[in-house]
Parts: C-alpha cells; structure tokens; sequence
C-alpha cells in the first residue's frame, strides 16, 4: 500500500513477520529469492533487501551465504520475570549511596521523585531544539560518523566553549586548556585519576554531591570534610586543615552548591586562592549548575586564570541527560595529562553528541533556553519550600538558586529515608551528602516534585498525618 503510513520496507517485513508467527512459514522454510520477492510483492529488489535484513535482525531470519534466506527455529517463550513492586523500594538497614543510585535507575521509580538524580524533566526542557540539533547534524556530517573524533573532543564545541568562558573572563584556549569528558563525572573522575595517590588527602564540602566521595575513596584517598555555609565553605577552618594535612586537591561548587543551593561570596573566593596558594594544592571547580544561577556568580577559575584552579562542566542538565557531553578547562600542564588518561581509557568521547551540542550552542537558543528553564526552576522551587515549610520543615537558609531545597525534617533522615522507602517514596538522606556519613537531620528534595500530587500525599503520611494537599503544593487542614 503505497498511500499507507508505513513505509514499504516496514509493511513487507511485518506481513512476513506475522506469517512466520502464525506459523504459515514454518522453521526452515526457504523464502523467495529476492528478485522473485520483489516482482511477487511489486516492489524494487532494494527494498526486499532491506525487509529481509529487518527480519534477520529480529532473529526471525537468517542468512545461509549462496542459499538464500530462511525461516529461523524458534526458541521456546522465556520465562517471565516479574516486575518489582512499585510501592517499596527496599531500603537496606543502611540506607548508603549504591542503594540510592540503584533506586534512581530503576524502572518502578516513584516519577517525579528522583532522589538525588539532579535531572529536570523533560517538559521543563526543550526536546524538540535537541531532536532538532540531532536531525541536523545526522544530514550534515554523514561519514564523518564512522571514525573517531579528535582526543581533546569536537574542536568547533571546543571553540564555542572557549569563546564562551572567556566572555565571562576565563582565559582558555580551545587547543590549549580545553578537553571534552563524557559528563562531569567522567571529568571529576579523569583529575582524581592524575592527581590522587592511595594517602593522599582530599578536601571536600560538607555537605557535597555524594557520588564524588565514593570514587575518590576508591582511589584510597583521605577524604576530610570542610563545612559549608551560604557564603562557601569555613575558610579558617579549611586553613588549618591545610596546614595540617596537606591536601592535593580541594573540591567545590562555586555556584549554586549542590545540595544547598548556595553561591560562594567574593571575599571567600578570594580567601579560598590565598590559602591554596600558601599551602600548595590545587583547587577543582565544579560547576555542573552554574546556568542556574541568574548571573554575575564568582568563578575562582577567573580570579585565578587556571594557574591553580581546575573548572569542570557539562550540558547534560540543562539539554538532556543522554547528552553526557562535559569539559575540563585548565593548565596545558595538566590537560595534557588527562588527555592522555582519557585516551589510555577510552580514545575519545563519543563526537556525535558533542557536535550536536555545538550545533545548539552555535545556532545561539542555549542562552533563551537558559532563561527559560531558570525561570521555570525558581518557581517550583519557591513553591517547593512553601510547601515543605507548611508541612514543618525548616530551611535554615533558602537557596539562591537550584532545583533543590535543603531541609531539616528535625529527626534522623536515615530513618526517615527507609519510612518513605516503605511507601515507594525515594528520599536523599542528609547523612549522603557528608564525607564522614555522619547522622544528619537534613534531606536534599527535588524542586521537580512540585506539582505531583501524589508525592506532597506521602509526605503528609510521613511529616503531618491527618493533612491534605491541593494542586499547587500547598497544605491545608
């Protein structure tokens, strides 16, 4: 049917899919040749190809070389697997971070409740300007595909980016100072890599991103936690340590802290580069959510030029968590060392996500769809601690910016997390986000779960027995 939706590929492949379902083509079975195909169906021999080579990638068909095609024995029906039960997540009797990694991953998870995924949905973005870039950039390079990309990354993503961080004062050159990373993750994890020895010390926020904890641990490091205020982190205390300790590295958000939401004040930022310098370590900037914030947020990396500040980012936030696309900007000493590492470990980063970030970046909707997704954020996120508060929680200092709010639930919020576990309710636990697990009455929410009914619902079962919840987040009696 040459009028139908499907194509002719598609509605060949199926009518003989069907047939051999139904047994009307039985294990074995020789189909016609493809000539004969195509004049029995009134379809080029192209088209026959590419049918049957549909049906031999869905295992219904093989290809016997100089035979023809035929008809595959079919295995018997696998055994079900039942499902998990949406309603419990199984909190173990320690609620640690692998158990909240493997809860945000499954596919029963509670929607709209991502624990600490630190993802937005995607009707808060814009798929279609990224399924857009992706068309665009399928028609335009072509063969380019089939080999690998350049070490360092996309050198044109590269160039945007540069262009980029040296319009806010950030002095990186794209060959120079500038390596794509599949993610933040990868980059954070591409430093630790370089710069950590099993002993060495590492300081760190309190409280901070919790995944970061596990894999410097991994590399036997000491990890020792700085504690962290609205204004960044206690710089008299992060001097003795220093002095006591001797650190390699330093690890911050500078803007819109995770889980706090807070951003460093200049006169901490600056106190921050003397006491490196007096005491010698390097300092990782993380700013995974910096286009969060409204604007004018100090970078170290621009007071300190990337002499001794390293600056990891990424697009995965804002454009879609599948594009793992990041960056490292810093010293050409030490770049080169992980350019090294990322390609004794993988080559290069996957080229086609990078191009179509560039081609996002490029055709200049980044900074609209930045503002608009801010815009959204804070919103649900000054509604997400009315609501919180009206169900008595206290929000010590209410974020600058951010999708989360941190909050005190005024008891133990391991406990707290296996409660809400019970009720198929997936909750980050203060105690996560502390280098040493110390207990903790704090729990980073998602600002994503303003408008789930059905999540303020449990809450009030956990929080406030007795209320309901209107459409808006707000509580009443």
């Amino acid at each position: 049917m040459r009028q139908a939706d499907a194509t002719l590929v598609a509605q060949l492949a199926e009518g003989l899919a069907r047939r051999i379902d139904e047994q009307g083509l039985r294990p074995g079975t020789r189909l016609p040749s493809i000539r004969k195909m195509a004049e029995q169906s009134g379809v080029s021999r192209f088209t026959v190809v590419e049918a049957y080579d549909r049906l031999v990638a869905r295992g219904l068909v093989q290809s016997r070389r100089g035979a023809g095609f035929f008809v595959r024995a079919r295995s018997g029906p696998l055994a079900a697997v039942a499902p998990a039960p949406a309603h419990t997540l199984a909190a173990p009797a320690r609620v640690d971070v692998a158990w909240l990694l493997r809860s945000m991953f499954r596919e029963t998870s509670v929607h709209g409740m991502p624990g600490g995924a630190g993802l937005l949905p995607p009707d808060w973005l814009d798929p279609e300007m990224v399924a857009g870039a992706v068309r665009a950039v399928g028609r335009s390079v072509r063969g380019q595909l089939v080999s690998y990309g350049h070490p360092q990354g996309f050198l044109p993503l590269r160039q945007q980016i540069a262009a980029s961080l040296q319009g806010e004062g950030v002095p990186a050159h794209p060959e120079r100072n500038l390596l794509t990373t599949n993610g933040v993750t990868h980059a954070l994890d591409l430093i630790a890599r370089h710069l950590v020895k099993p002993g060495d010390t590492v300081l760190v926020e309190d409280p901070a991103w919790f995944l970061i904890f596990g894999r410097l641990a991994a590399f036997g490091a000491r990890l020792i936690g700085v504690p962290r205020g609205p204004d960044g982190p206690d710089t008299a205390l992060l001097d003795r340590l220093a002095a006591e300790h001797k650190p390699k590295l330093f690890i911050i958000n500078s803007a819109v802290h995770n889980p706090t939401g807070h951003t460093l004040s200049a006169g901490i930022a600056y106190e921050i580069l003397r006491i490196a310098e007096r005491h010698d370590f390097l300092v990782v900037e993380d700013d995974t959510y910096g286009d969060l914030h409204p604007g004018g947020a100090m970078k170290l990396a621009v007071l300190d030029r990337l002499r001794r500040v390293i600056l990891v980012s990424g697009y995965s936030k804002m454009l879609a968590a599948s594009l793992r696309v990041g960056y490292v900007a810093a010293h050409p000493d030490i770049l080169q060392k992980l350019a090294d590492l990322k390609m004794l470990a993988g080559l290069t980063s996957p080229e086609l996500g990078e191009r179509v970030i560039h081609r996002v970046l490029m055709e200049g909707q980044y900074r609209r769809h930045a503002e608009r997704v801010r815009a959204r954020v804070d919103e649900a996120r000054r509604r997400c601690v009315q609501g919180l508060t009206a169900l008595g929680l206290t929000v010590p200092r209410e974020p600058h910016a951010g999708m989360f709010v941190w909050a005190d639930c005024g008891r133990d919020s391991e406990v707290l997390a296996r409660e809400a576990a019970d009720q198929g309710l997936l909750l980050a636990p203060g105690t996560l986000f502390s280098p040493s697990q110390a207990p903790s009455s704090m729990v980073r929410f998602s600002v994503t779960m303003v408008d789930h009914n059905d999540i303020w619902a449990k809450l009030e079962k956990l929080f406030m027995p007795g209320l309901s919840c209107n459409n808006n987040g707000q509580h009443s009696t």
